[in-house]
């Protein structure tokens, strides 16, 4: 609802082959770039992680490992057609170190809960396009796909299904068309129609205990076709000193008579660029927009196999921006921008009445319960960048933010802050190359302490929660009533380059958290094994429960080899 990340891959090569591999503490990896005769240029990357072994070696309780690939390839059919072919892949395993068992108390804890996790992802797409003059085609068809496995088992033990606590398998894809023509006018101006079509598929098969002796056994599958469309025109003044662009969309699917109607889903937005002077510039935007739901919503269903949630609505956001930027010279620049968001429809859980956007920063499913579209949000905030270069010696970026982010349950409720409000954020980052090709990295990132919702120590004693979670239970009659300390960390690298004759060879040491800042996490109730009132009924009985805190942070030093040919 609040950004959109656009990443590009740059275009193979059509000059010459190169090669680049990479063998580090967590990962080691192999790139390459080139052309297949005169009219074809790929591109591809491969990483295979060894996180697991470095994970293992500082005493981490979670073994993450991963796999996952890229390629690109692009041809020129004609001088006036071309065909892109695209395809991102991952594999991920995350296993758990029970060899940590019984060591210290927060491993302890995060053993007792945290699933085995299995993904497996990829998209692939094919993009045409054909240039006519004034006039760009473009057609794309792309799928994606994602599925994911979770299993549990009560104090990890696997020698028995009696021990089982959770087994779930997801799978979620989308195929897309979509069709867009761009035309260059003259006198500056450049218009946008695009449409596109979605088929979504969602299934869910999930065996979860939710106390001892009350097994909820879930099955769901949903598929809906969603459509779009959109127009945009832009303009740009002679010389540049002024730009400014409008837009819409519409947006629609066949989940239910709300959603179907496209014009109940209009996103207009405008933007506006003007620079005073070589040095002054100002820009401002605004727009309203809206954002389809999560799957896990969607397909939620109750015993009857009804779909819960069709009274909700798409998400939207109102928001705007103004600001200015001052550049002394190609070396030295400074902006800064104001923001305004104001969110409207969002998801609310009936059954703890927290908003469902708020819901995402712990391990866990999100969505798939009953909600009411009445939740609403707003953030604002100041943003300052500042950047300065030296040609080849320095390189420095930092931006500061202050920012308020705040939730309610409807209209009528007190705004409270949501999960994101940690107000302030800061992020420095530089480089700096010596002579005889040493270069040193800076990285200093500090935020704000985040709010938190308390554990409730009672409901998280009762043996029928604590055997069939593993981890405490929200009070959220108080929710995001306390609040974390701040938390700063300084990370270093320092490179070395060596040039031969037909390659290049380049080593790296990474000192991540040299400070060994500490970062602090909500202390957690956790059970002792020992029952206070064995002589009471199965549902009354409660374990004794122990504080916990959950402090982190340590020096993370990485040694890396770099061969490029």
């Amino acid at each position: 609802m609040s950004s959109v990340l656009d990443f590009r891959l740059r275009e193979g090569s059509s000059e010459r082959q190169t090669f680049k591999a990479t063998l580090g503490a967590s990962e080691a990896a192999l790139s390459g770039s080139g052309h297949i005769g005169e009219k074809t240029t790929y591109l591809f990357s491969l990483r295979q992680s060894h996180l697991q072994l470095l994970f293992k070696m500082i005493g981490l309780p979670f073994l993450p490992n991963y796999i996952d690939g890229q390629f690109k390839v692009k041809t020129r059919l004609t001088p006036y057609d071309e065909l892109t072919v695209m395809a991102l892949a991952g594999v991920d395993r995350m296993e758990l170190n029970t060899d940590l068992a019984g060591e210290d108390e927060g491993s302890d804890y995060i053993l007792s809960y945290l699933p085995k996790i299995e993904q497996e992802t990829f998209t692939v797409g094919v993009s045409y396009r054909h240039y006519a003059g004034r006039h760009v085609q473009t057609y794309v068809l792309s799928h994606n796909y994602l599925n994911d496995k979770n299993l549990k088992y009560r104090n990890n033990d696997e020698s028995t299904e009696e021990n089982l606590t959770l087994r779930l398998r997801s799978t979620e894809q989308k195929t897309t068309f979509r069709a867009e023509n761009m035309t260059t006018l003259p006198g500056g101006w450049t218009l946008k129609e695009g449409a596109e079509l979605n088929y979504m598929d969602y299934t869910d098969h999930e065996r979860r205990l939710l106390s001892v002796g009350d097994w909820s056994v879930y099955r769901t599958h949903l598929g809906l076709v969603a459509y779009g469309a959109s127009f945009s025109a832009a303009y740009t003044a002679p010389e540049e000193r002024w730009s400014a662009s409008v837009g819409v969309r519409a947006d629609g699917n066949t989940y239910s008579s709300h959603m179907s109607r496209p014009w109940e889903q209009l996103s207009p937005r405008a933007s506006f660029r003007y620079v005073f002077s070589p040095h002054w510039s100002t820009a401002a935007s605004a727009g309203w927009y809206h954002q389809l739901l999560p799957y896990t919503a969607l397909g939620y269903k109750d015993a009857t196999d009804r779909l819960v949630n069709r009274d909700l609505r798409y998400m939207n956001v109102a928001q705007a921006a103004w600001g200015g930027e001052w550049k002394a010279n190609d070396r030295w620049a400074v902006s800064v921008e104001g923001f305004y968001k104001s969110y409207h429809r969002v998801p609310l859980s009936l059954a703890d009445g927290v908003p469902l956007t708020c819901k995402g920063t712990d391990y866990g499913v999100v969505g798939n319960e009953a909600l009411v579209s009445t939740a609403q949000g707003r953030a604002y905030g100041v943003e300052a960048l500042m950047r300065w270069t030296l040609p080849d010696r320095l390189n420095l970026t930092s931006s500061f933010t202050w920012y308020r982010s705040e939730y309610r349950a409807d209209r009528h409720a007190a705004y409270v802050p949501s999960a994101w409000d940690n107000r302030v954020i800061l992020n420095m980052s530089g480089t700096y190359d010596f002579p005889h090709r040493w270069s040193v990295g800076l990285r200093l990132s500090c935020i704000g302490g985040s709010p938190y919702t308390p554990y409730d120590e009672v409901a998280s004693s009762y043996v029928t929660y604590w055997d069939a979670n593993g981890k405490s239970a929200y009070d959220y009659s108080r929710y995001n009533a306390e609040r974390l300390p701040g938390y700063a960390q300084l990370d270093v690298r320092v490179d070395k380059e060596f040039f031969f004759k037909r390659w290049r060879l380049g080593l790296y040491l990474d000192l991540q958290n040299v400070t060994v800042s500490k970062l602090r996490q909500p202390d957690v109730f956790m059970s002792t094994g020992v029952v206070s009132n064995p002589e009471a009924p199965l549902e009354d009985q409660r374990y004794v429960m122990r504080r916990v805190e959950q402090i982190s942070g340590t020096l993370l030093p990485t040694l890396g080899v770099t061969v490029e040919f």
